[in-house]
């Protein structure tokens, strides 16, 4: 009885081995590499945070400079070098005429506002020392605030001083606020002359093949930033505008310089309402109980209709933020960029939202809490 020994070449090879890596490696693999990947983010921005800032302010002035001249190339039909040079022009006229026709009362109005928030700062201070709740508000406050925590000087006026120290910290001491003000300016004007030079020299910092993925997110969050600061703007005009016209009808002395102030610090959303509101309300308790809660009412109805009126249809031709991101993400940047991230917060957060937006599928019907 003989046996068949013959076998095909594939019957004498060894069996395969099965090389697909498993799924739970894959797994870890991906959280390693995005723990590592935050953390060098996250170093990054601890050590170059300043910087960061700085680049950040030049390209959202680059954003609004590039946005106002598309507006003009579309409607004027003129080359985008001429419509960014009568933007430019434009901005620089009207600061050399702000300055030249309303500097000296800008400046009067500021030294009075000061003077007068240091007058009822005091007053306030002494009212609440007076009284056990007083003392004990006092107390539980910080320094920066008045309060006791904390030690230091106490007085309000503090304040500014030490938010133009952190202004300063932007980019060191040797340059100053004024200094980094210059740099962004200029910086963002070169951006905005030539935008593609400098957002191709970022494309080829990136591999071939994400290239055209990372172009998309770049497009969009140019976009979203720009959306963001034409509504912001608006929102600022209209707060201002009825600020200062509901102080002087309730006849608050310097009307005009706390309805700037208002309309400036509602470029940052929720915390400079409250910034802007507080001014008017120490000036108020100078006049009486009355002006006091008449100035309350006033910032609580311009924020009612800002907040529900005026944002909302913004929003629907701008961009979508949800407060609580809104307040977080100013608390975060805050305390790890200072006074300039608590600026800054907003537009950062808008744009990061647009590109997760890109990089994330939207979630389905079925999907969806």
């Amino acid at each position: 009885m003989t046996s068949d020994l013959s076998s095909s070449p594939e019957d004498l090879q060894p069996p395969q081995q099965d090389t697909s890596t498993p799924a739970w490696l894959g797994s870890i693999t991906h959280i390693l590499r995005l723990t590592v990947t935050v953390a060098i983010i996250s170093l990054t921005v601890w050590l170059l945070g300043d910087v960061l800032t700085v680049i950040f302010a030049a390209t959202l002035f680059a954003v609004v400079l590039h946005g106002l001249s598309r507006i003009l190339v579309k409607h004027l039909r003129l080359p985008y070098g001429w419509s960014l040079s009568i933007v430019s022009f434009g901005l620089i006229a009207a600061v050399v005429l702000l300055v030249w026709g309303s500097g000296p009362a800008i400046v009067s109005e500021a030294s009075r506002l000061q003077d007068a928030l240091r007058q009822q700062e005091a007053s306030l201070r002494s009212t609440l020392e007076g009284n056990p709740t007083g003392q004990m508000i006092l107390n539980y406050l910080p320094a920066s605030l008045g309060g006791h925590q904390g030690g230091g000087n106490s007085s309000l006026a503090s304040i500014g001083s030490r938010i133009a120290g952190s202004m300063t910290g932007i980019v060191g001491s040797a340059f100053g606020a004024v200094g980094t003000v210059v740099v962004i300016l200029i910086a963002g004007l070169y951006f905005a002359m030539s935008p593609s030079l400098y957002a191709n020299g970022a494309l080829r910092l990136v591999p071939v093949a994400q290239r055209p993925r990372t172009r998309e997110l770049m497009l969009r969050a140019g976009q979203t930033l720009w959306a963001w600061v034409a509504g912001q703007s608006l929102d600022m005009l209209v707060v201002g505008v009825l600020s200062g016209l509901g102080l002087w009808f309730i006849g608050v002395p310097l009307a005009l310089a706390l309805g700037v102030l208002a309309g400036l610090c509602n470029f940052i959303p929720y915390i400079g309402a409250i910034m802007g509101a507080v001014p008017a309300l120490l000036l108020a308790l100078s006049l009486g109980t009355r002006e006091t809660i008449m100035v309350a009412a006033l910032y609580s109805v311009i924020q009612f209709l800002e907040g529900n009126v005026l944002a909302p249809v913004i929003q629907r031709h701008a961009v979508q933020m949800p407060p609580a991101i809104t307040i977080l993400s100013q608390t975060l940047f805050g305390a790890i960029l200072g006074f300039p991230g608590l600026i800054f917060a907003s537009p950062l957060t808008a744009a990061l939202l647009a590109i997760f937006d890109g990089l994330t599928p939207p979630l389905s019907d079925d999907e969806r809490v």
